[in-house]
Order: C-alpha cells, then structure tokens, then sequence
C-alpha cells in the first residue's frame, strides 16, 4: 500500500529556511509524479509545487516560486521541498502527494497523500 511519510517541519522566523522530505513506499515511485500540497490554518488546499517522473520538470505555485525548490531522488524513494526566504503566509501543513497524472494547478487532487508536517513562520 501507498505510504507517504513527511518531515522536515517545525517553527522558523521570517526569512529563514527549511527543507522538507517526503519519503515513500508501497508503490513504484520513479512512474508517479510527486506533488507538495499546503493548508492553511482556516483556508483550503493549496497546490505549492510538483515534479514529474524522473526530475527534470517542476512546477511552482507563484506565491513560492524564486523562493522554493522540489526535487526528488528515485534511488532513495524520496522527495523534498526546500523553501528559502519563509514569510508568516507560508504557514500551513504541508502534505508530500502522489499521483501518476499531472494535475498541478487544477482542481483535481493526488489519490495518495502523507500526513502532513506543520510549518510555521513567525518571530
């Protein structure tokens, strides 16, 4: 079965970084695109980024992009988001997900989902 596990999470200050990893199992993870998913506290599902089947495209929601970067690494079952120059707006929980269809952007979500891990940006 789908297993999707995050970490990476926690409290930062303006400005600071993080980098989240989203580590995977039960499916063959180099044929699934990987998608990060955020939620604010109060606000719905927020796409962030994705990346497709072996890394060489990515997509970033504009309020992250210059500022966020997804890559994944198909020999560990892994993928990560490092996010640089954090504003409070970021705060959310960020879900890792996984599909095997591109669906970025619209208003159609992964089948497979982790936990999440909570990050919050504030001084």
């Amino acid at each position: 079965q789908v297993q999707l596990v995050e970490s990476g999470g926690g409290l930062v200050q303006p400005g600071g970084s993080l980098r989240l990893s989203c580590a995977a199992s039960g499916f063959t993870f180099s044929s699934y695109w990987m998608y990060w998913v955020r939620q604010a506290p109060g606000k719905g599902l927020e796409w962030v980024s994705a990346i497709n089947t072996g890394g060489g495209s990515t997509y970033y929601a504009d309020s992250v992009k210059g500022r966020f970067t997804i890559s994944r690494d198909n020999a560990k079952n892994a993928v990560y988001l490092q996010m640089n120059s954090l504003k409070p707006e970021d705060t959310a929980v960020y879900y890792c997900a996984a599909d095997q269809s591109f669906m970025f952007g619209t208003s159609w979500f992964p089948k497979n989902w982790g936990q999440g891990t909570q990050v919050t940006v504030s001084s």
